[in-house]
């Protein structure tokens, strides 16, 4: 019986030479990841076992994202504890204020994950990583600080759905209206335990950025992972960049999947996810008449500079809607200075937006942007439960950069539409 890309990955750091959907393994891990607010537990769990060191210091990767720079007291205590745990165990990835990101656009950046590893976390969207061609996915902090001593982690192997992609597209899309569709499609339980697998013609017209988003929020349709195949987009990204030597897994022929549904990418139009679950989604054209108070644009799903580059296009030379607020944070450093050596760091700032430091903040209801009773926000975040960003009676509008970018500039949701 064959086997799909990611039991293919599976099967190989399990040391074994197939396994199926349903199987219990134990699985050698690539990179163990931990941010501000999930490593501090990790790290009381890991003293509480008694473990003294780390399995591999250049296979750990903490990075401080979430309430960084520290937004208070507890905040200061959590990156305390990571900062003093990093240094001594000489950790290699520790990324703090001035070279950190937001973990998920970070990582892949600076080649810490590559094409076929397995690698887990202690955040739910780790599944970005499946975009290069590796098996990732989120872990609880007990798993993260086992993963840290032993280097190893147990899955179940998971069953796959395939999402044969066909077409281009249409210039006012991106991979965040391609996962909005999907995850309206088939609901946020519709890949529950299941590796979500890309494939088709028209993955070549995917973006990195693109498929780093998709994969990124494969999470929020209840997927273990979600998974692109290795190709010559996928080299390109990883070359001169990947610390470790990429390897190429790819589905066999006769591989198992549950089902395969087919995705015309010329099909897509721009997409809203309504509040208060990311399967409620719309055409933005339907939702013209919504307005809104604000507006994010930024976090682990679409902080690429990809996103600043369509936000910049569509508020350049022009000016934010009287009483918005408008709010964009790239995901990293090296993305912040791409904006600002392109002129793009100005042109928000002259649009009437702020732009942040590189941090997850309002996209959990951290800070840098929490809302008040009765506010809404359209954000290119990827959750929008009750509360998610403030108050338990605000709304949170799920959007690409080009949809949020539109509605910025009218305050009121909008489709963006090439002049």
């Amino acid at each position: 019986m064959g086997m799909t890309m990611t039991q293919k990955i599976l099967a190989f750091h399990a040391g074994l030479e197939n396994v199926v959907a349903g199987q219990l393994i134990s699985a050698k891990l690539d990179i163990v990841l931990g941010n501000d607010i999930t490593t501090p537990v990790a790290v009381n769990e890991f003293k509480k076992a008694g473990f003294d060191k780390v399995f591999d210091k250049d296979k750990v990767a903490i990075v401080l994202d979430h309430f960084v720079p520290n937004k208070d007291i507890k905040a200061a205590q959590q990156s305390k504890t990571c900062r003093e745990f990093a240094c001594s165990h000489c950790v290699s990835h520790f990324y703090d204020v001035g070279k950190m990101g937001i973990e998920h656009a970070l990582l892949p950046e600076q080649g810490v994950v590559t094409a076929g590893d397995c690698i887990i976390g202690a955040d739910s969207h780790t599944c970005t990583y499946g975009a290069l061609g590796a098996f990732s996915t989120g872990v609880g902090s007990t798993d993260m600080a086992a993963g840290m001593a032993t280097g190893m982690a147990w899955f179940k192997v998971p069953p796959a759905i395939k999402f044969n992609l066909t077409g281009e597209l249409p210039s006012n899309c991106s991979g965040k209206d391609v996962i909005l569709s999907i995850i309206g499609m088939i609901g946020v339980d519709g890949a529950l335990y299941k590796s979500m697998e890309f494939t088709g013609e028209g993955v070549k017209n995917l973006s990195m950025d693109d498929r780093l988003c998709i994969c990124n929020m494969a999470i929020e349709a209840g997927a273990k992972n979600g998974i692109f195949p290795v190709d010559d987009v996928t080299l390109e990204y990883l070359s001169g960049r990947s610390e470790r030597e990429p390897v190429v897994f790819t589905a066999d022929e006769d591989a198992v999947y549950e089902k395969t549904i087919d995705i015309n990418l010329s099909e897509i139009v721009p997409t809203v996810a309504c509040p208060h679950l990311p399967e409620n989604t719309h055409p933005a054209s339907e939702l013209s008449n919504i307005k809104i108070d604000q507006v994010v644009i930024g976090s682990c799903t679409n902080g690429r500079l990809e996103d600043m580059e369509a936000t910049f296009k569509i508020l350049n030379g022009n000016k934010i809607a009287q009483g918005i607020r408008c709010i964009i944070i790239p995901g990293t450093m090296q993305i912040l200075r791409e904006c600002v050596q392109r002129g793009w760091y100005t042109a928000f700032i002259d649009a009437g937006a702020v732009v942040s430091t590189p941090t997850c903040g309002p996209c959990l209801g951290g800070y840098m942007g929490i809302l008040a009773e009765g506010e809404k926000c359209i954000a290119t975040t990827n959750r929008n439960f009750v509360g998610r960003m403030g108050h338990v009676d605000s709304e949170v509008y799920l959007a690409s950069p080009h949809t949020a970018a539109a509605s910025a500039l009218t305050g009121y949701i909008t489709e963006f539409k090439e002049a």
